[in-house]
């Protein structure tokens, strides 16, 4: 028996990023939209725990016990007190290390995959409190939807959407590391007050009302300038979606993935192709969201 669970990707249509904390982490106001770029866990009993990994990137993966998705089929074992004798395998769609939670994806899929193979029948608070313990996005991965996340992103509340909306995303020929966007963050706001990080109502109210162009208003991303800083190719690709006509364009999550709002299917289509012409990334796909988050597709 084998049991498959399909996570979406996310996008943030705001990170609010507040000063970094003594424990080194930062408050968040953090508004994810889950978006239809999958990945796919699939567990399967095995004599020992074992991770491998297919699609674009999937060399980048690590399959030891580093990678979240085996993190979290071990910290449900342990909470159960069984042994983690599964394999696990990740089919990739998110891109790696591209700012859109692929790794996070993958945690939250094998959790949910192991509880069903298992049928420990951990109620939803269960997973999402182990979601918690793996990373801060692994909860909204699990969830979908649209939802904002406070603390370190790993409180969450349901936030009401009220249509489609249509997303290109630009993945960059390389990936970044969201800790050290972090620390260009702190670099770059040594010596000034950062505000205590809050929720954008009139971007709220947005979502709730499906509304692209108001949308496209109230999109922030505080980690943008770090990314920036970092890898300032990204400002090229940034400039190329707005010249082809996105209604917002913004750098998603840690980055490199830039991702651009597109008022309809045709627009989204147009701004794809120009930005796949434009030479200013490596691949270019287009999605729409809210998506539903971890599902059993298979088992």
């Amino acid at each position: 028996m084998s049991v498959t669970v399909r996570v979406p990707a996310k996008v943030n249509v705001q990170l609010a990023v507040g000063a970094a904390r003594a424990d080194g982490f930062h408050d968040l106001a953090n508004v994810f939209l889950a978006v239809g770029l999958y990945d796919e866990a699939t567990v399967t009993p095995a004599e020992e725990l074992r991770v491998t990994c297919e699609g674009p990137d999937a060399d980048q993966v690590p399959l030891d016990r580093t990678n979240l998705a085996a993190r979290a089929a071990l910290a449900l074992a342990e909470r159960r007190g069984i042994e983690a004798a599964v394999h696990i395998h990740i089919a990739k769609d998110i891109p790696v290390a591209g700012g859109m939670a692929g790794g996070s994806a993958d945690g939250a899929g094998a959790l949910l995959a192991c509880d069903a193979l298992w049928r420990t029948g951990a109620s939803r608070a269960e997973l999402l409190s182990i979601c918690a313990e793996l990373g801060s996005d692994v909860p909204f991965s699990l969830v979908g939807g649209a939802a904002l996340g406070t603390g370190r992103g790993e409180r969450l509340t349901a936030l009401e959407v009220g249509g489609s909306f249509h997303w290109v995303f630009a993945m960059a020929g390389r990936g970044l590391s969201t800790p050290a966007v972090f620390r260009e963050f702190d670099r770059l706001a040594e010596g000034r007050d950062i505000p205590e990080p809050v929720a954008s109502q009139p971007l709220l109210d947005a979502l709730a009302k499906g509304d692209p162009d108001a949308l496209a208003a109230a999109v922030s991303n505080d980690l943008q300038p770090a990314a920036i800083s970092l890898f300032p190719e990204l400002a090229d690709t940034l400039a190329a979606g707005r010249t082809a006509g996105a209604l917002a364009a913004l750098v998603s999550g840690s980055g490199p993935t830039t991702a651009f709002l597109a008022r309809d299917p045709e627009s989204a289509a147009k701004v794809a192709e120009a930005l796949r012409s434009s030479g200013t990334c490596a691949t270019v796909r287009t999605a729409t969201g809210p998506a539903p988050g971890a599902t059993v597709v298979k088992g």
